[in-house]
């Protein structure tokens, strides 16, 4: 999950390497998750193209305060792209409203393609503004700032070792893939690879509990009682308490500017 946001670093320290973080990766990180939320749920509810252009901007005026390659980043974006693209395709054949022109029988409205071009801009902000306030945060500085946020514990543990068992899991199914190849195996549309797969996905929910009651007895034989003790040391400065006033005056008026457009019009 750490390539999501770019270089693990410690909370609130030098990344690692003796580098100094980027200008965003220097605040403190609880500010930065709850920055990074409340642009997303403001952003959402934003209803004018306009306004959601010009979160777009600030969020890729962000970008460059970060250390993220730009070339990448643009890549996860352009994967995010192509997941909602199908959805964003059919808005304006699926919407009523003023006809705009006609493919195989079916109107395109226009007010179907403003929604389509609304969602996909908002859509791309919230992700390009998490990906630049988060970049920086392993997963453990990520699950100790949620920690410190009062995020309930289960939820919180629960991400950390998905993150950190999700490749354990990945590699146990390639491993299984390859042994049922070597046995022979061909996907087909067949009854028997389908009952091969179920057997697959049964393995590896039967080898996955395996290694969670291995892990669980692990760590109880190494004093776990519940929760992660937080070795690391969180000081919100006046630039922090600065940033979260700035940006939050910047999303609200935003907010508030298309209210007062929706009412208007």
């Amino acid at each position: 999950m750490s390539h999501l946001f770019g270089h693990d670093q410690p909370l609130g320290v030098q990344a690692s390497g003796g580098t100094a973080p980027s200008f965003v990766g220097s605040f403190d990180p609880r500010v930065r998750v709850v920055a990074a939320g409340l642009f997303a749920v403001m952003v959402v509810a934003l209803h004018q193209v306009e306004f959601a252009f010009g979160a777009f901007l600030l969020a890729l005026g962000t970008v460059f305060l970060t250390d993220l390659p730009l070339r990448l980043t643009l890549k996860r974006m352009a994967a995010m792209d192509g997941f909602i693209i199908v959805m964003l395709v059919m808005l304006p054949f699926t919407t009523p409203g003023t006809p705009m022109f006609s493919l195989l029988g079916a109107d395109a409205s226009k007010e179907g393609l403003m929604h389509a071009v609304l969602i996909g801009v908002r859509a791309n902000a919230v992700v390009l503004m998490m990906l630049s306030l988060l970049s920086g945060l392993s997963p453990v500085a990520l699950g100790h700032t949620l920690y410190r946020l009062k995020c309930p514990a289960a939820l919180v543990h629960l991400m950390m070792f998905t993150v950190r068992y999700i490749s354990v899991l990945h590699d146990e199914y390639h491993r299984l893939r390859m042994a049922m190849k070597l046995r022979g195996f061909r996907a087909r549309n067949t009854f028997h690879t389908y009952r091969s797969i179920g057997y697959l996905f049964g393995m590896l929910l039967v080898r996955s509990l395996e290694r969670a009651e291995r892990v669980l007895e692990a760590m109880k034989c190494r004093g776990f009682s519940g929760h992660f003790p937080m070795i690391d040391h969180l000081e919100f400065k006046v630039r922090d308490g600065m940033l979260a006033v700035g940006f939050g005056v910047i999303i609200g008026a935003l907010v508030l500017l298309d209210r007062i457009y929706v009412f208007a019009y």
